[in-house]
């Protein structure tokens, strides 16, 4: 299983950036896709970006065209910018990644304040 270590999470204002990280214990190479997931207080998981070993991305309709997921190989690690932030982005962001397993990350908070 693949340890994922997240950070970048915090408090900022609506309109405001933050960029998640995440770090993963092995080569993201030999991972077949790695993304992140939310959960706000009182709601399901839901996932906000995904990333495959052949670059293709998707996102949830609603960041798409505000939040960025990207990957550095050499680094092993997965970010996701978040950019235009609204107050309905608040939750809990997990990094996940899929191989022959699942593996996910502490989570990490992010808060919007309106």
């Amino acid at each position: 299983q693949v340890q994922l270590v997240e950070s970048g999470g915090g408090l900022v204002q609506a309109g405001g950036s933050l960029r998640l990280s995440c770090g993963a214990s092995t080569s993201i190479l030999s991972i077949n896709a790695m993304g992140w997931y939310r959960q706000a207080p009182g709601k399901q998981r839901e996932r906000v970006a995904w990333i495959t070993n052949a670059d293709t991305t998707n996102y949830a309709d609603s960041v798409r065209g505000r939040f960025t997921i990207s990957r550095d190989n050499a680094k092993n690690t997965v970010y996701l910018q978040m950019n235009s932030l609204k107050p309905e982005d608040t939750a809990v962001y997990y990094c996940a990644a899929l191989s022959i397993f699942w593996s996910w990350g502490q989570g990490t908070q992010v808060t919007v304040s309106s």
